[in-house]
């Protein structure tokens, strides 16, 4: 590209631009788009995450965000939602819906409850997506402004988004950005696109009875799969939500308003209670279930899966079973042969890291009734010792299975189904920001996996962050798609529990230094958390599954 003639000069790429000061974003990154193979959103300044529209007026360099990495990606489906949210107001009058809150992701899409004086049929839907495309088509300015924090409060009041409202009167900040989309205007938790002519790809259809926005993946921006219903997964995050809405706290307000009037503990102890009392009928559904000898127990990083299945052999025990708990980590194959990925370092998560051939035969001969001696993998020295851990099953033994693979029959191919009891796990949070903010469950189960690992193993905040990707693709390509064949699924997630994280993340998130990559993750995390009224952890039972991330469980994990 030719230079152009300008006051301020800016690196792009390792080269340098001129360009007149005052140019917005956006207009440079038209400049590149066709030297991307995806849409541009965002971009960093300096090294600062900023929206498109905003103005360039000093030298810089500038990296662009594509819709393909994971920041460009959530600016989409922000942008999405506002979109849809605006189409949804239009097409029944603001008069007429009394609530539209959006949920939780299934499949490809986003779950969406609507309340509303007027039905939400299958024309409505097909009316609703053609304001969608005509709001694309129209390609128009996502407009922001700032204005106080108590103004946001009457705005909201006013709107009657009364989430949003309550969420406000506990913000510290004396500032709020609000978005309009066409006389439409929400607060949103991040960046939004610079214009709705970006949002090209979308679907939208009815789910039960409510919405589901389909949305592309990051590997195919421009695609939007076929949706593949989950129903046990549906169901899961339905049941979570119906006990949120029981204890009246649906949201990050709500919550706060618990904390704040000093019913803490009460809340503590009742989700421990329903949570306990789900452990209960998932063994009693395992005994009804008969001549099962080998529980399965499968999630992905940070579920809680260690004091879950504690639990789980507590409740057995309860039921008349003897449980062994058995780790598939120590049938891992000496570190010598251990595969490595394309990067060249030791990749446990697939498979082929799994001594299947004698994680069967052992297996196999348990069932057979013979006596086995049991394999502990030592991580120091990558290799398989066996020092005098015999077994042998009885009419009432069982097995209780841990590992990332124990939802795949590949990895346990010699044991006939009729004796496996697959359980899928993962804290799939029931609480939202508010009504159009979604808390996704992997920023849960990262803030878990940086408390803990900075407890257990000296790792920083930082490191968690940067090896987040690559756990996260391999939930993607050795969890998630086994996690329907599961016999039942349990949410370990539990409602209070960002309040009192809260209290150990946020000093390991601010020692992430500034000009480090991982630093824009942190800065959202930070912010994410701010909505939260700090609890402490000393009214949290031993048995919980949160003491494995915060210390003190009475098991040892």
């Amino acid at each position: 590209m030719e230079a152009k003639q300008g006051n301020i000069r800016i690196e792009i790429k390792g080269n340098v631009y001129e360009y007149p000061s005052g140019t917005t974003l956006l207009d440079i990154s038209r400049d590149f788009q066709k030297e991307y193979d995806s849409q541009i959103i965002l971009a960093f300044v300096n090294n600062k995450l900023r929206e498109l529209f905003k103005h360039v007026n000093d030298n810089c360099s500038i990296r662009f965000v594509t819709v393909s990495e994971d920041a460009g990606h959530k600016t989409y489906q922000r942008g999405m939602v506002l979109v849809m949210l605006k189409a949804i107001y239009s097409e029944f009058g603001n008069e007429n819906v009394h609530k539209v809150s959006v949920e939780y992701a299934i499949s490809n899409g986003l779950y969406c409850d609507y309340v509303g004086t007027e039905a939400l049929t299958e024309e409505r839907i097909l009316s609703i997506k053609k304001r969608m495309l005509d709001l694309v088509q129209r390609d128009i300015p996502f407009m922001k402004r700032s204005i106080g924090t108590d103004d946001a409060i009457e705005l909201f009041r006013r709107y009657r988004m009364y989430d949003k409202e309550k969420l406000f009167r506990y913000r510290r900040v004396s500032k709020a950005n609000i978005y309009n989309l066409d006389g439409f205007e929400d607060y949103y938790y991040g960046y939004m696109p610079p214009r709705s002519g970006m949002l090209k790809y979308f679907d939208i259809m009815k789910y039960n009875d409510g919405i589901l926005l389909l949305l592309p993946n990051k590997k195919k921006p421009t695609f939007v799969e076929t949706f593949v219903p989950q129903p046990k997964l549906y169901e899961t995050l339905r049941e979570a939500n119906d006990w949120a809405r029981m204890m009246d706290i649906p949201n990050v307000g709500a919550l706060n308003d618990v904390i704040s009037k000093g019913n803490m503990n009460e809340l503590i102890l009742v989700q421990e209670a329903l949570q306990e009392k789900k452990i209960s009928d998932i063994a009693e559904n395992i005994k009804k279930s008969g001549g099962k000898k080998f529980i399965m127990i499968a999630g992905p990083s940070s579920s809680g899966k260690t004091t879950f299945s504690h639990r789980l052999s507590i409740q057995l025990k309860a039921h008349g079973f003897k449980p062994h708990p058995i780790a598939v980590d120590n049938y891992f194959v000496d570190r010598d042969n251990t595969p490595k990925d394309e990067d060249g370092n030791f990749n446990f998560e697939i498979l082929d890291a799994i001594d299947i051939e004698q994680f069967n035969k052992d297996m196999t001969d348990l069932m057979n009734g013979k006596t086995v001696e049991m394999p502990v993998f030592n991580f120091v020295s990558g290799k398989r010792e066996y020092k005098g851990d015999f077994l042998t099953l009885g009419p009432d033994d069982v097995l209780v299975i841990e590992g990332i693979h124990g939802l795949n029959d590949a990895l346990s191919y010699t044991l006939p189904r009729e004796s496996k009891f697959k359980i899928y796990i993962s804290a799939l949070t029931q609480l939202n920001i508010d009504e159009h903010n979604r808390i996704p469950t992997t920023d849960g189960r990262l803030i878990r996996r940086m408390v803990r690992d900075a407890r257990t193993r000296g790792a920083s905040a930082q490191k968690t962050i940067s090896m987040w990707p690559s756990v996260r693709r391999g939930e993607d390509e050795n969890i998630f798609p086994f996690q329907e064949d599961a016999d039942v699924m349990f949410n370990s997630a539990l409602i209070y529990e960002l309040s009192v994280l809260k209290q150990y993340a946020e000093p390991i998130l601010f020692g992430i230094d500034r000009n480090c990559p991982e630093y824009v993750e942190a800065k959202r995390l930070l912010k994410f958390l701010d909505y939260f009224i700090g609890a402490p952890s000393e009214s949290v039972p031993k048995n919980s599954i949160l003491k494995e991330f915060l210390g003190g469980s009475c098991f040892n994990v």
